[in-house]
């Protein structure tokens, strides 16, 4: 039982007593002030993104060559490591893909020999490959002995691969004439040789294929490179192209140069025109490769009208898809050399 007189339990405890109110309490006027509670304070982010922008405002007023200087840097050191970055970044995959190398239907071959389509096949009968009626023709071609030159090409190719165990063979050019029908200009060539059954080198057929989507001479050594990782995994180290000897500037040394390819690695097989069109071919080509000059890439102006007006069937073109190291070199476009990496820089 507790003894305190006062316990809760007891009826007679008297209240309890508060000796001072809440609040503070002023002995000299006798009044009690009330204590003023204090607010949460709450993040403003908008506040805070203006005042950082307030001071980052007035250090560039107070500092501005420094702050000058400070940008400028950041600015060439992105522009230093970027490329260097893009660079690592390539050359990874590039090794990655190289790896799988079983997956890849030729993955022996090494060097590129390319046959440049100039026109396509029409005739129901390869038989006439040499006559100008089997092929369908523009007016600058409707010329004795033309279609001869089309089949030297293709002989003139199957001779330099046969020599080469190690070169695969690509006839490039794509369904370029619409009165033509859906029949490309690589096809064509790949059935006149095999007419011709291969001009007595038949072993070559099983590395010779081809590359249906090119639109333009450009698009033939371009679309060539890129058809020939698909084919073997890797790019060429050493690349050949068979067309016209008034076509050799243009191939040779805008085309390649346009690629960044090594010129002790490129090879041009020149086969004559037929002797009553040299003069106009040569005239034509002069205009021609002027163009190039001005636009390398094949991608503003006349040249590129000319393209589209090659693709009358509206083909999809799968590149770069099968060369994703050269993306890059595919969507530029500019009349300075492509500044970015290329495998065979490396090489």
């Amino acid at each position: 039982m507790s003894n305190n007189p006062y316990g809760s339990g007891n009826p007679k405890s008297p209240k309890s007593f508060v000796a001072y109110p809440s609040g503070e309490f002023d002995l000299e006027s006798g009044t009690i002030r009330r204590t003023r509670k204090h607010r949460k304070s709450k993040l403003h982010p908008i506040k805070m993104i203006r005042s950082v922008g307030n001071r980052m405002k007035y250090y560039c007023k107070l500092h501005p060559l420094l702050v000058f200087m400070i940008t400028l840097s950041v600015g060439v050191t992105i522009l230093v490591l970027l490329p260097v970055y893009e660079n690592h970044f390539q050359m990874n995959n590039y090794q990655k893909f190289v790896m799988d190398f079983d997956s890849y239907p030729l993955p022996n071959l090494k060097n590129l020999v390319m046959v440049a389509g100039h026109s396509v096949y029409t005739s129901n009968s390869c038989g006439k490959v040499d006559k100008e009626d089997s092929w369908f023709l523009e007016s600058y071609q409707k010329n004795p002995g033309q279609a001869s030159t089309f089949v030297a090409h293709i002989q003139e190719g199957i001779e330099i691969a046969a020599k080469d165990n190690a070169a695969l063979l690509l006839f490039s050019g794509g369904e370029t004439r619409r009165d033509a029908g859906p029949r490309s200009e690589a096809q064509s060539y790949w059935a006149v040789a095999e007419s011709k059954k291969w001009f007595g080198k038949e072993d070559l057929r099983r590395r010779a294929l081809t590359e249906e989507h090119a639109r333009d001479s450009f698009e033939n050594l371009l679309f060539s490179v890129c058809r020939f990782r698909e084919l073997t995994g890797m790019y060429p180290h050493n690349i050949t192209v068979v067309s016209y000897d008034f076509k050799e500037e243009r191939f040779a040394h805008l085309h390649r140069s346009a690629i960044g390819f090594p010129e002790s690695r490129f090879f041009y097989a020149a086969t004559p025109a037929i002797s009553t069109a040299k003069e106009a071919a040569r005239k034509g080509e002069a205009i021609v490769r002027a163009q190039f000059q001005e636009d390398p890439y094949g991608c503003q102006g006349s040249l590129h009208r000319k393209k589209l007006g090659r693709d009358p069937f509206h083909r999809t073109i799968p590149y770069p898809n099968g060369c994703p190291e050269i993306e890059g070199l595919f969507r530029y476009c500019g009349t300075a050399p492509y500044p970015g990496s290329l495998p065979w820089s490396h090489t």
